[in-house]
């Protein structure tokens, strides 16, 4: 067990020590400032030009947004539409049909929306076609959004008072070119070269150690599963996720896949503070954010390694820990901190079942996904945090007496009814979605979704539409979700709750620049101090907390105490 802790303290210090100056790199990308990377300089313009975007032409907050919801009803329409006919497109060798209407909308959703909730099965769901041009390309722009969204908001940080916050298209090519690219590669050829399918070949015929003769589906996996990672998009090429030998052959490259989906989160908070020249700001998001980390994680880690007491109190010995859905190759410990880590981001990879974690886990899962703001996704992580910045600034400032000032600006009525509304959204859709799932259930005996009945079932329910709100896309498998109930509904959630929380900040951001500029005095509040970091901490435990809590008492919490 000391073997699987070194481990997990291990591979936070890589991702650590890789992101920082990944972080300073993304920065320089941004501010448009030289790199080794500027030999792409003729691909780019060679994109813009192809596409007549202008990229010297500065764009408001409003024009920015317009760009990047239409850009992306572009591609829902076009992966809908391949998702419905795929039975009929090339690269099929395994012969997989066309997915029905409310599949095809629920899954063209979410992965446009970085969600990738799945409700079919990898290797059996989707052709090569489907995998590559609908998945893999949702999987490069769906996270370039964020990331180009989050660089308007620096943006706006930066300059004291302006309407001009760069192009989207600009940010949006460089975050793949430059960032989500290369990256990517990095991490594929280390799956290739661990065993990681990589052709177009169908599926192959194996006689296992049992002498029973299975089929194993392959295909170009590899690329998939980088940028999955990296983009922190989550989905699995096999159904089964990273949990499969082909998707994840090792403990390297389980190390590499927990660092590729965590790295750019944790960087982008570092580029924040090499952006805007503000190091000591960028310490206090990072501070607060391992801190909630830690929070869900050491609890998490105990809970797995210590076992099932009710297992126990049968005379079975519980040693290895809760093993019932883990990895027999990686053990309880790693798999405890990938399932944290693809919750606390917007990943929902697993290397393990969610499902069978003990309740203390789903606990700790569900209020990684519930808060959505430690790390966070590809550049929605930070701009849900700015949120909760936001309402910290005004409630100390009501604490102090002095209007509230983020940055050298006035946070106003305007701003402050735009990061309420997005605060109480984030809950409104997750227990609104919950209890109508519920009352379906209780209503109509006929109804046949959950495998488990009483306090789990309940956590399957409540689970499914927390991780569809987060865009996670980790799921209690023990739900039957691929109908058209809901199908249909989780891809609502899955829409509004991408787009407004990108919606709000940059919202306030774009405001905010617009306003006159107020130097710092003795009396200003300042916000890149341990004390704010805490005020920040304290503001999202409260929110959580209210939210959330009566309904994690009829789930997890229930749960723990009836092992008891």
């Amino acid at each position: 067990m000391t073997t699987e802790i070194i481990g997990i303290v291990a591979t936070f210090i890589i991702t650590l020590l890789l992101a920082i100056p990944l972080g300073k790199y993304i920065a320089k990308v941004y501010q448009g400032d030289k790199t080794f990377l500027d030999f792409l300089n003729p691909v780019e313009r060679f994109i813009y030009r192809i596409c007549g975007i202008d990229v010297a032409k500065q764009m408001n907050w409003k024009e920015h947004l317009v760009a990047l919801l239409v850009i992306n009803l572009v591609w829902f329409v076009i992966g809908f539409v391949i998702l419905l006919t795929q039975g009929w497109l090339p690269l099929n060798p395994d012969g997989n049909p066309n997915m029905t209407p409310d599949l095809a909308f629920n899954t063209a959703i979410s992965f446009l929306v970085n969600c990738n909730l799945q409700h079919y099965s990898g290797e059996t769901g989707l052709s090569y076609f489907s995998q590559l041009v609908v998945i893999t390309f949702l999987q490069f722009v769906s996270a370039a959004t964020g990331m180009a969204a989050l660089a308007v908001l620096f943006n706006a940080l930066k300059e004291r008072t302006t309407t001009h916050l760069g192009n989207f298209f600009d940010y949006f090519t460089k975050s793949i070119t430059r960032i989500l690219l290369p990256l990517s590669l990095i991490v594929a050829v280390i799956l290739v070269f661990s065993g990681t399918p990589a052709s177009f070949d169908g599926k192959d015929t194996i006689t296992n150690l049992q002498g029973d003769t299975v089929q194993v589906s392959r295909g170009p996996a590899a690329g998939m599963i980088a940028i999955k990672h990296i983009g922190t998009n989550g989905g699995g090429w096999f159904g089964v996720n990273s949990a499969h030998p082909l998707e994840n052959p090792s403990y390297l490259t389980n190390t590499v896949e927990l660092v590729a989906q965590v790295i750019i989160p944790i960087a982008l908070v570092f580029a924040l503070g090499f952006y805007l020249n503000r190091k000591k700001l960028a310490v206090m998001v990072f501070g607060v954010m391992t801190v909630g980390f830690l929070c869900l994680l050491v609890p998490t880690v105990i809970a797995e390694v210590n076992g099932n007491p009710a297992i126990t109190a049968m005379g079975i010995d519980q040693s290895a820990g809760a093993m019932e859905g883990k990895e027999t190759r990686f053990g309880t410990g790693i798999s405890a901190y990938w399932s944290v880590v693809t919750t606390i981001i917007s990943t929902g990879s697993v290397n393990s079942m969610h499902d069978s974690s003990m309740p203390v886990s789903n606990l700790t899962l569900l209020m990684g996904m519930m808060i959505n703001a430690f790390y966070g996704g590809c550049g929605v992580g930070i701009l849900n945090f700015f949120i909760f910045i936001i309402i910290a600034v005004f409630v100390a400032g009501l604490m102090v007496g002095r209007t509230p000032e983020f940055m050298g600006k006035k946070i106003e009525a305007r701003e402050m009814k735009i990061a309420m509304l997005i605060a109480l959204l984030h809950p409104f859709l997750i227990l609104t979605g919950t209890a109508l799932s519920s009352y379906m259930v209780t209503a109509d005996s006929s109804i046949a979704w959950l495998n488990n009945p009483g306090y789990h079932g309940f956590s399957e329910m409540l689970y499914e539409y927390t991780s569809s709100s987060a865009n996670n896309g980790s799921g209690f498998e023990g739900l039957g979700d691929n109908n058209p109930f809901w199908n249909i509904t989780t891809g609502f959630v899955l829409i509004l709750g991408r787009f407004l929380p990108i919606i709000g900040p940059l919202a306030i951001a774009g405001l905010l620049a617009q306003k006159k500029y107020i130097p710092e005095g003795a009396g200003t509040l300042r916000t890149d101090t341990a004390t704010f970091g805490l005020m920040v901490f304290g503001v999202i435990v409260i929110v959580a907390a209210l939210s959330f809590f009566p309904a994690l008492t009829l789930g997890p919490i229930a749960e723990y105490f009836s092992l008891y």
